[in-house]
């Protein structure tokens, strides 16, 4: 699979821009905030439908602009897709795959696999649990639109019921017909939450199960005098929500449980106005021997371990019969010299690889590929925007 031509509009820094790219590595080289990362954003946006950077549209659009585009002809085995994207500022986005306008933005889930590796990837280890939660969902996305839509189904439920519990607090408290209503309507909610919460919490464990001995033979190989490494999923709900390693996830068992435990948290719920279990509060145990890492993992740890997360994430996407395009932005610089040679060895049998670096000295020995530079132009109203310099193709091998 990869990536044959890019279009961008009103994308980020970028006015616009149109690339033609190869089954090849391609090396994009620029300062710092001069829009490397943007390319390779809006590709990542066109596989998952989310930044890796930010957590909302309005930031893709060009300042000025009410929307952005991003358009993609991904080629997989021989066949050519054409996918559209515009972005809005404010509202919903539409999508087109082949000139046909889609449905739902989420139709064009798994046209594009893609796994993108990037200095953030540290938050991983050590940030928050929304963190480890955008990176399970984001593996679950790109599998197709059916895994997605339970998870925007969820949000959209979940807004609702949080809306509706703030409600039933003040209902409560004045006391009356009015709490009686409230009440039944949060039923309701409660059993649509649970469904939803099934469906997305069974598919995030079965990702994360797929994806488990790949992390685990990767991170091995990135350090193999450490402590074994593993993951767990950990349910806001209770254990009792993830079954034993040996039994398949079930939608439906979960949604059960999940629904017993919102009849026992929903006073305390009414009391704080918000919905306290859920896949939204659930997060991902990265182990290290036998303790979580978040806290303890030394800096070296905690990098192999995002590492090996990306590099297993390849091979989960490689182990269902493709070949996704590996995207590495900037993240060479982040690196130490053992790491890096494990990432180009890893690396160099991609059919696409697309790399952006602030300088070509942070390009390890062995990469070579295409190479586009990337500057920035400053318009007469002060403004400033991206721009694709000459390109030059030759070998960085020493």
């Amino acid at each position: 699979m990869f990536v044959r031509e890019l279009h961008l509009r009103d994308y980020r820094s970028w006015p616009s821009a149109d690339l033609t790219l190869r089954p090849e590595p391609t090396i994009f080289t620029g300062r710092n905030g001069f829009g490397k990362t943007n390319l390779l954003e809006a590709l990542f946006y066109i596989a998952t439908l989310r930044s890796h950077r930010v957590s909302s549209d309005a930031p893709l659009v060009r300042s000025g602009a009410t929307s952005a585009s991003v358009g993609t002809i991904v080629e997989n085995a021989g066949r050519e897709l054409a996918v559209s994207l515009q972005i809005a500022a404010e509202g919903s986005n539409k999508a087109w795959l082949n000139g046909s306008p889609c449905r739902r933005p989420r139709e064009i889930l798994g046209v594009l696999r893609a796994v993108l590796f990037a200095p953030e990837d540290l938050l991983l280890i050590r940030g928050d649990p929304s963190d480890r939660r955008r990176f399970i969902d984001e593996l679950v996305a790109q599998r197709g639109p059916r895994w997605a839509a339970a998870r925007s189904d969820y949000d959209r439920v979940l807004r609702q019921r949080s809306a509706l519990l703030k409600t039933a607090g003040a209902a409560l408290r004045r006391g009356g017909s009015d709490a009686d209503s409230v009440i039944s309507t949060l039923d309701v909610w409660d059993a649509q939450l649970a469904d939803l919460g099934g469906q997305v919490t069974a598919a995030r464990i079965e990702v994360l199960r797929d994806l488990e001995p790949h992390f685990v033979a990767s991170y091995s190989s990135i350090a193999p005098l450490s402590r074994p490494a593993a993951l767990s999923y950990r349910a806001s709900a209770g254990p009792e929500l993830v079954p034993p390693r040996d039994v398949e996830p079930d939608s439906e068992t979960i949604a059960t449980q999940l629904l017993e435990r919102l009849g026992q948290t929903r006073t305390k719920e009414i009391e704080r106005g918000v919905s306290l279990v859920g896949p939204h509060r659930d997060d991902i145990d990265i182990v290290l021997g036998s303790e979580v890492a978040k806290g303890f993992a030394s800096h070296g740890e905690s990098w192999s371990l995002a590492l090996a997360l990306r590099l297993g994430s390849v091979e989960l996407v490689r182990s269902e019969g493709i070949e996704p395009v590996i995207m590495l932005d900037d993240v060479f610089a982040e690196l130490d010299a053992a790491r890096r040679r494990k990432l180009v060895e890893f690396t160099a049998g991609a059919e696409q690889l697309l790399i952006t670096a602030a300088v070509a000295e942070d390009i390890p020995e062995g990469v070579g590929g295409r190479r586009i530079g990337v500057d920035v132009v400053d318009e007469a109203d002060g403004t400033r925007h991206s721009e694709l310099m000459s390109e030059a193709t030759e070998s960085m091998d020493s």
